[in-house]
């Protein structure tokens, strides 16, 4: 007997792959074949919102401290060692306020920054004199050129409002705007973009509504923020009303919806805010949109509380892509942020910094590469907090006085994971459609290394890899149609406090490139 157990364990490890064997394999250069004639979904923009803190900063900050904030969100300069100053954000999200911050402790929010002013007095008559920071940053977002200029409301303003508040009291689950206030509702709205147009500060895309699917109640000293629930016949309404408005008042801007809570809404459910791409763009649907003069073919939902588990990521990002073809609809992504425990990956223990802007970084691939998403966008720009661990809800980590006139900041890397994508990826390009060597799938290549491409004019290539394994790994791309010697410029994110989108001399296209471990690398090619 014992003769026979030892044969078997002989054959069974000759069998076998040894730890050296994987480790081998491993080190073989994964190639990724890249054809840029092969193009996939247009790009529209990366961008982020700039939403509460962004009164306090651009209002009362010193002004070497929100100029710094400023430019690394916006600028897509570089120092004298060749280092980007910022992630060249190309949209930026500007909330319309709805008043709370008038009301004061009566607004029923109990946090002080997250009530936001109106420009609409009780007479009738506007006061530009309101939102001066979050005015602030949307004049620096011009100065650098970002492209995109996006108006979003929480709320109706609370003179339109049933309940006179900037939230409901009541979990009906039916939008809190009067029933007879939807024409004053997108008059103000049109009215705050032909002041901002007037100034120079034409916004190219309005949004009506946010997060319709959550109920947005609370108690008087209880509630979070601004918010408003919205079923899809009320979500129809209020963007054919506005599209009438823009009409009348000769503006340009294009009207985005539904801004869907979860990715899932889109598609499926039961729920009066469910399925939103066939109620919004089924040809007998009476609630079509797709007719209006102001709506683009386009879909618009939130990546939140979808990130649990690479195959679920996956599977909903799928759905998403599928639904939208079969509708003729594009999709953007507009809100993301580590709001649910999705990105700890199964751990309770705190995540370090890269963690997070690696998950983040793998959270962006999926929803450009799965959901064909044209545009990706982060919630928040700025909050609260600190730039070690758990970095879940901000780009820029503040860290403000008690009546937030001043304070210091710092960068995460999370900043230099979207930066990734915004300071390369710009408006206009395409994704391009790739083949790996090892044939992972979406789902099995989540916890290896992804890859992603994006094509642009004059030859430009940009390549975004993201290792998630804890061990070097190589890669070599294999473009078509390229001339020898084409060379690439390489900049890397990693752990090391030093390296956020950190340059690298040229290289060889056709040579393996070194990716580090758990690290984030663009190559850009004719740069």
């Amino acid at each position: 007997m014992k003769k026979y157990l030892i044969l078997f364990l002989v054959v069974f490890s000759a069998l076998s792959p040894t730890l050296s064997q994987v480790q081998k394999a491993k080190q073989k250069p994964l190639v990724v074949t890249i054809d840029t004639k092969n193009r996939a979904q247009l790009i529209d923009n990366f961008g982020a919102a700039g939403c509460w803190y962004a009164e306090g900063i651009g209002k009362h900050w010193p002004a070497e401290k929100r100029e710094r904030i400023a430019e690394l969100l916006f600028s897509r300069e570089r120092d004298a060692q060749g280092n980007p100053r910022g992630i060249g954000l190309s949209a930026w999200r500007f909330n319309i306020g709805g008043g709370t911050a008038e009301q004061g402790d009566g607004s029923g929010i109990r946090d002080v920054n997250r009530r936001v002013e109106d420009f609409l007095n009780e007479d009738g008559t506007y006061d530009w004199n309101k939102q001066v920071g979050y005015t602030w940053f949307l004049k620096k977002a011009k100065q650098y050129g970002v492209e995109n200029l996006i108006a979003f409301s929480n709320t109706p303003p609370v003179q339109f409002t049933k309940n006179g508040l900037g939230f409901k009291t009541e979990k009906d689950y039916r939008s809190n705007l009067k029933d007879d206030k939807y024409d004053a509702y997108v008059d103000f709205l049109t009215e705050v973009l032909r002041y901002y147009e007037a100034e120079g500060l034409r916004f190219q895309y309005i949004s009506p509504v946010n997060e319709p699917q959550w109920d947005w109640t609370g108690k008087i000293g209880e509630a979070k923020q601004e918010g408003s629930p919205w079923r899809n016949e009320e979500i129809a309404r209020v963007v054919k009303a506005l599209d009438q408005s823009l009409e009348r008042k000769k503006l340009s801007a294009q009207i985005i919806a539904p801004e869907a809570a979860q990715l899932n809404f889109l598609y499926g459910g039961t729920s009066g805010t469910s399925q939103q791409i066939q109620h919004f763009y089924g040809k007998n649907s009476p609630l079509n949109l797709g007719s209006l003069n102001h709506v683009p073919k386009l879909v618009v939902g939130h990546s939140y509380f979808t990130d649990n588990g690479d195959s679920a990521i996956v599977a909903v990002r799928k759905q998403v892509a599928d639904t939208a073809a079969r509708y003729g609809v594009r999709f953007w992504q507009s809100e993301y942020s580590m709001l649910a425990d999705g990105f700890r990956e199964g751990t309770k223990a705190r995540r370090s910094a890269m963690d997070c802007g690696l998950f983040l970084a793998k959270i962006i691939h999926q929803d450009l590469t799965v959901a064909n998403a044209g545009a990706w966008q982060f919630w928040n720009a700025f909050e609260p907090g600190r730039a070690e661990f758990d970095t879940r809800y901000y780009l820029i980590a503040l860290q403000p006085n008690a009546d937030h006139t001043d304070g210091t900041y710092s960068q995460t890397k999370n900043l230099w994971a979207l930066g990734h994508y915004s300071l390369f990826v710009r408006p206009g390009m395409h994704r391009v459609l790739t083949q790996r060597s090892d044939n992972l799938t979406a789902v099995e290549a989540a916890q290896q290394v992804m890859v992603s491409a994006y094509s642009g004019e004059k030859g430009k290539l940009v390549v975004v890899a993201i290792n998630y394994q804890p061990e070097v790994r190589s890669l070599q791309l294999d473009v078509k149609n390229t001339k020898k010697g084409t060379t690439y410029t390489r900049y890397v994110t990693t752990a090391d406090p030093d390296e956020n989108l950190k340059p690298y001399p040229a290289g060889k296209l056709n040579q393996a490139i070194s990716l580090p471990p758990r690290s984030i690398t663009t190559l850009v090619v004719n740069e």
